[in-house]
C-alpha cells in the first residue's frame, strides 16, 4: 500500500521573490516616511533574461517637500526637484558631485513633493553582471564581496546601470521594476539621515536590522554625531 505523502510534501511552495507582484502605484502614494519604511524588504528588478539584476531594499531614506531643508523640494518645484511634486510611482535619479547616481522613488499624492532615496540592496540575481559594472572604473584592485556591490546609493546605480537616462521611469516597468516583500517585515532600525547637514537629526533613515549590506554605520553602533537609533 502506498505511503500517504506528508504534510510538507502536500503543502505548496512558498513563492520565491520573483513569484512577487509588481507593488502598485497606489503604494507610493501615501506618506513619504511611511513609503520609506514598507520598502525595506521589497525587490529592485533591471533588465530580463541575462541582464537581470535585481536587489533586496535594505536601506531607504525619507525625504520630503518644503517642510524639510534637506530635501531638492525645499525650494519649491525648480527645474531639478519638479518631479518631486509629480505623480508617485516613477525614479527620480539625479547626478550628486559629478560622480555617483542616486535612485529614487517619487511618493505622495500628485502635487505634494516626496521621495525615498534607495541607499543600499542585498543583491539577488545578476551579481555577475553587478560585479562587472562595478569593477569598470574602479581604481582599487581586488574583487568586490556580494554584500559590497550596492551597499551605497552610487554604488547601487553602478550595478543595476542606472543613470540620468532612467529618471522619469515607471517603477511598475518595463525597464525598472518594484516587487512586494516576501514574508513578514524584517526588523527595521530608525536612524538620522546621511551625509545631510539640514534636519540631520530627523530619524528618516530605515535599514534592515540584520543586514550586512546597509551604508555606513552598522545596525548596532552608534548613530553618526552620536544621535539616537531606534528600532522601529
Amino acid at each position: 500500500m502506498p505511503s500517504r505523502p506528508s504534510e510538507s510534501a502536500r503543502r505548496p511552495a512558498a513563492p520565491t521573490w520573483r513569484e512577487q507582484a509588481v507593488l502598485p502605484i497606489a503604494f507610493y502614494g501615501r506618506d513619504t516616511r511611511v513609503v520609506a519604511r514598507d520598502l525595506i524588504g521589497c525587490v529592485v528588478t533591471t533588465g530580463n533574461g541575462a541582464t537581470l539584476a535585481a536587489g533586496r531594499i535594505v536601506e531607504a531614506e525619507a525625504y520630503g517637500g518644503r517642510e524639510d531643508p534637506a530635501s531638492h523640494a525645499a525650494r519649491g518645484p525648480t527645474r531639478r526637484a519638479a518631479i518631486m511634486f509629480g505623480p508617485p510611482g516613477v525614479a527620480y535619479v539625479y547626478l550628486i558631485y559629478g560622480l555617483n547616481h542616486c535612485l529614487n522613488f517619487v511618493t505622495e499624492r500628485d502635487g505634494v513633493a516626496g521621495a525615498v532615496l534607495i541607499r543600499s540592496l542585498e543583491p539577488l540575481a545578476g551579481v555577475a553582471l553587478m560585479a562587472r559594472r562595478r569593477a569598470a572604473g574602479r581604481n582599487s584592485p581586488g574583487a568586490l564581496s556580494a554584500r559590497e556591490l550596492c551597499r551605497g546609493p552610487g554604488n547601487l546605480c553602478r550595478a543595476l546601470g542606472i543613470d540620468r537616462r532612467w529618471n522619469g521611469l515607471s517603477l511598475r516597468g518595463p525597464r525598472l521594476r518594484v516587487l512586494a516583500r516576501q514574508g513578514p517585515r524584517p526588523p527595521l532600525i530608525a536612524t538620522p539621515r546621511q551625509g545631510v547637514r539640514a534636519a540631520a537629526e530627523r530619524p528618516w533613515r530605515f535599514l534592515d536590522a540584520a543586514s550586512g549590506c546597509v551604508s555606513g554605520a552598522r545596525a548596532g553602533a552608534a548613530a553618526p554625531g552620536g544621535r539616537a537609533r531606534r528600532r522601529v
